[in-house]
């Protein structure tokens, strides 16, 4: 294994493993999309992991403009609402964006995020037993 394709592919198991989670979870919640998703897993599998991978790449570049645009300064939002902010500028204004709504918005979307990862391991052992 080359040392030099070892980031690249690791990048591109996390873009896929992404893309196959938001594949799981549609699967799970929308009735139309499972048996669209289920038709997907019956066809090619090569062209399912293509679309998976590039889901994960689109959610994994919404998920950081989503983080840069929560540390840019309030500033920084008004002049570029569409443009994405560098790690640099991010830094830079991280102690001026803490105020107590962002943080309650953080803390909930955290609480979220753990109560969806719950009930997908609960369906995961659902599953399992059945």
């Amino acid at each position: 294994m080359n040392a030099e394709k070892l980031p690249q592919m690791l990048q591109t198991g996390f873009h896929l493993t992404l893309g196959a989670t938001s594949f799981l979870i549609e699967t799970l919640q929308d009735p139309l999309k499972r048996s669209e998703n289920l038709e997907k897993l019956n066809s090619d599998l090569g062209i399912l992991a293509d679309e998976l991978l590039e889901k994960g790449e689109m959610t994994d570049r919404e998920a950081r403009n989503f983080v840069d645009t929560i540390f840019s300064g309030p500033s920084d939002r008004e002049n570029s609402p569409n443009e994405s902010v560098s790690p640099k500028q991010s830094d830079s204004s991280a102690d001026s964006v803490t105020t107590p709504e962002l943080q309650l918005e953080i803390q909930e979307l955290t609480a979220q995020m753990m109560a969806l990862r719950t009930q997908l391991e609960n369906l995961r052992a659902q599953k399992h037993q059945d």
